[in-house]
């Protein structure tokens, strides 16, 4: 299995991404009391939009789902 060797940039624009990925994640998993926020906090998803853009991947989705599944592979 190849392990991708990534740029400081690149690693914060996955990392941001994955948090926001267990925030929407956790919303959705929450309690079924009607009590799920509504929205994804816009710190979070600013705070991967700024990644995404500092690694220069902004409307280069298809190489940002590279860097992250070789990355992170499922499991």
């Amino acid at each position: 299995m190849p392990t991708a060797v990534l740029t400081d940039r690149e690693r914060t624009a996955v990392q941001a991404y994955l948090r926001l990925l267990h925030t929407v994640r956790a919303a959705f998993d929450g309690p079924p009391d009607g009590h799920r926020p509504t929205v994804v906090p816009p710190a979070v998803l600013a705070e991967a939009e700024q990644a995404l853009a500092r690694a220069g991947l902004v409307g280069n989705e298809e190489g940002f789902f590279r860097l992250l599944r070789d990355w992170c592979p499922p499991v």
